[in-house]
């Protein structure tokens, strides 16, 4: 049991310093987007926008907080199915995945941080927005409703 411990406690000593530094920083461009629901509402977000490989892996990992009005857009390559996880991630996000036409696919509310759970899509998405954990529901932004933005192909019909 002592020889347990022992290896446990060599083994926290080991990972403390991994935990406690931060990434490098990598950095986003900012930009607008709006949400359309079928309600007749319109929410506008200044996002940060996810397009490389190192941007969608670093994402929101280490940030304590963020604006209400905030977020961050990952656009892919392709539509096809997408999975997430929150390692690194210290707050409580919304993951709302985004179909090629604009159209939101599905919503995971309030996924929790700090995890390496996979949060997948719901089919093909050829986007993933990251909001506040909580606002999609209160401000009412369901599956069907239509995220606007000049990545995202968001054609009324």
């Amino acid at each position: 049991m002592k020889t347990l411990l022992a290896a446990f406690a060599l083994l926290l000593i080991a990972i403390g310093p991994v935990r406690a530094q931060e990434a490098p920083s990598v950095p986003f461009k900012a930009s607008e987007l709006t949400i359309e629901t079928a309600a007749g509402k319109s929410f506008h977000f200044t996002i940060e926008l996810a397009l490389t490989p190192e941007q969608q892996q670093y994402g929101l990992m280490f940030r304590k907080k963020m604006a209400p009005d905030a977020g961050m857009l990952f656009v892919f390559d392709q539509a096809g199915p997408q999975a997430f996880w929150m390692k690194n991630t210290l707050i409580p996000l919304d993951m709302i995945f985004i179909r090629t036409d604009g159209t939101i696919a599905n919503i995971l509310e309030k996924v929790p941080p700090q995890t390496l759970d996979p949060r997948s899509s719901d089919g093909p998405a050829k986007a993933v927005l990251e909001l506040n954990g909580g606002i999609a529901r209160f401000l009412d932004i369901k599956p069907g409703d239509r995220v606007v933005h000049p990545l995202i192909a968001a054609t009324k019909g």
